[in-house]
């Protein structure tokens, strides 16, 4: 039976209309990374879609190394709360489509509202690879407040088989950007003097990694005290991950309440600073661009073409547009 006859129909409205998920891959060293982003689910929520800059490719290749994601989707107070477990599939072997099927769905609200003539020289940005997750298992709750209870589940079936990922590119991986990194104990400060919402990701007892909402975290001299849901399915512990907002984000080791921290990710310079989104300092816009001129030659494919005129808005885009406004109203 399909996924869409098993799940309550608030679930699947959340998962057609929403925007925003916490997106966890694992890395090299078994770590659980979170980052939030803007999902697309496909017409019959046989994939949820996402993106990332070909110029900070990290997320995708750890999906494309380790297919086990998990995205965690969030409405408001009266709304499910959703968990996807899924296989990825990564797609960079046409990275002109991908710009444009990006663009038809992210295109038309854009931050700080900047003129299209200004966006559109972003190359660094729109140029994306797609990763396309497939559920293997969806927990959800009925709302915030039950995720004290243990979730509902729904699996695939045992005989799924899931999509593979476009062939990886030859050579090597492009050498990251130096971005900014202060000390962790500054940017535990700066988190939670900006009270920003906050997320845990850890691995779960089937290897895949699973982002689940904090209420409420606190510093300590090791790390955080953090009040989690009681719902969370397994054992909290093992290599977690907490992030506040995909800006400061922090790996360390959970142990119950209590997340010792290790080190802290460097500042992504187009998300702490929205403001470089589009016109970035003359560094930042160098260290993009050297990793898009090798990435894209690693692939024997050029730097895609930004239209002057954006393709029409996808259907998904109009969905979601019509949830916020009605959020809004």
């Amino acid at each position: 039976m399909a996924m869409t006859d098993d799940l309550p129909a608030a679930v699947l409205e959340l998962m057609r209309s929403g925007s925003v998920a916490s997106y966890a891959t694992i890395s090299a060293a078994g770590v659980p990374v979170d980052t939030p982003v803007l999902y697309f689910p496909g017409e019959d929520l046989g994939t949820f879609n996402l993106t990332t800059g070909l110029a900070y490719p990290v997320k995708a290749e750890r999906a494309r190394r380790n297919p086990r994601v998990g995205m965690l989707l969030e409405g408001g107070p009266d709304e499910p709360v959703v968990a996807i477990a899924g296989m990825a599939a990564v797609r960079d072997a046409d990275l002109q489509a991908n710009v444009l099927r990006y663009l038809a769905e992210a295109a038309y609200t854009l931050p700080h509202n900047p003129d299209w003539a200004l966006a559109r020289q972003a190359v660094w940005y729109w140029t994306r690879m797609i990763v396309e997750v497939s559920p293997a298992r969806v927990l959800w709750w009925d709302n915030p407040a039950a995720m004290d209870q243990p979730p509902h589940c729904w699996r695939a079936p045992a005989d799924t088989v899931y999509a593979a990922s476009d062939p990886a590119p030859s050579g090597k991986v492009s050498q990251p950007a130096s971005w900014d990194q202060p000390p962790w104990q500054e940017l535990a400060a700066q988190a939670l003097t900006r009270g920003a919402k906050c997320h845990l990701s850890l691995i779960d007892a089937e290897h895949f990694p699973l982002p689940m909402p904090v209420r409420r975290a606190d510093a300590n001299g090791q790390g955080f005290t953090l009040d989690l849901p009681r719902g969370i399915p397994g054992a909290l512990a093992g290599k977690a991950c907490l992030t506040f907002g995909g800006i400061e984000t922090f790996i360390g080791v959970l142990s119950g309440s209590t997340l010792k921290v290790e080190r802290a990710l460097p500042l992504f310079p187009m998300t702490h600073d929205m403001n470089q989104l589009w016109q970035p300092t003359e560094d930042t816009r160098a260290q993009l661009m050297r990793r898009l001129e090798e990435e894209t030659a690693r692939r024997g494919q050029p730097i895609p073409m930004i239209p002057q005129d954006r393709p029409p808005p996808s259907s998904g885009y109009q969905r979601r547009m019509a949830r916020m406004k009605a959020l809004a109203d």
